[in-house]
């Protein structure tokens, strides 16, 4: 008997909510949250907020940015002539600075006009700054001592309502015991969590069916089997 054919997945745009009441607070986040939470009565004006690929950073840089009416920017849009413009908001987030070829000589300047002109600083990076491949001595030492807090990989709470999460993002119900099935089976991060559950609704929608424990697991072993 042939296989029924299966569907074509659209590239359907997922809602991605980064509202305040949409971030999910946990121990591994905490810390990094109620600092967000303490503006404007930071210690310093710049704040260095680090964690892994897809932790967070980003969603607690929005909410931010959003109370701050602060811009957004990548760390490689820093150059020296930007730096008057960029301190004139009152607010400013660059992220990912470990990985977006940082003009040294710019963010220097940037963060010494900043504290000049009153403007806060949110810095995103997945590791300090000693693993930024920084050079200059006086910009690391500037970077060292503004506070920082670190998002770690979620507990098993996180981790489940992150699951939750993701699949309302894409309007699915799924029953409770799937996604405790596929907690204790994935990698622990929101990562791993993010791609499992893309792919298994790509897999759904491609089958025509709805999302099962089975599929859950097919696509589980199929994982196993490509890393063994």
């Amino acid at each position: 008997m042939k296989d029924k054919p299966q569907q074509l997945p659209l590239d359907l745009p997922v809602e991605t909510r980064l509202e305040a009441e949409d971030f999910l607070v946990s121990p591994s986040n905490e810390n990094a949250f109620h600092y967000i939470d303490q503006w404007p009565e930071w210690t310093d004006k710049v704040f260095i907020l680090l964690g892994p690929e897809a932790s967070g950073k980003s969603h607690l840089a929005a909410i931010w940015a959003s109370r701050a009416r602060a811009w957004v920017i990548k760390g490689s849009e820093v150059t020296i002539e930007s730096v008057p413009h960029l301190v004139s908001s009152g607010g400013l987030v660059i992220e990912d600075c470990d990985r977006s070829g940082i003009n040294e000589p710019a963010m220097f300047h940037l963060i010494n006009a900043a504290r000049e002109r009153g403007t806060f600083l949110l810095l995103t990076a997945r590791v300090g700054p000693d693993g930024w491949g920084l050079s200059t001595l006086d910009l690391i030492s500037r970077l060292r001592i503004a506070p920082n807090a670190r998002i770690s990989e979620p507990d098993d709470a996180l981790l489940a309502a992150i699951l939750v999460k993701l699949f309302i993002d894409r309007q699915l119900v799924i029953d409770t015991t799937i996604i405790e099935f596929i907690r204790e089976r994935i990698e622990r991060s929101i990562a791993s969590a993010r791609d499992f559950v893309e792919r298994l609704d790509r897999e759904g929608l491609a089958r025509g069916k709805p999302i099962t424990r089975a599929l859950a697991a097919k696509l589980l072993k199929i994982d196993e089997a490509a890393s063994s």
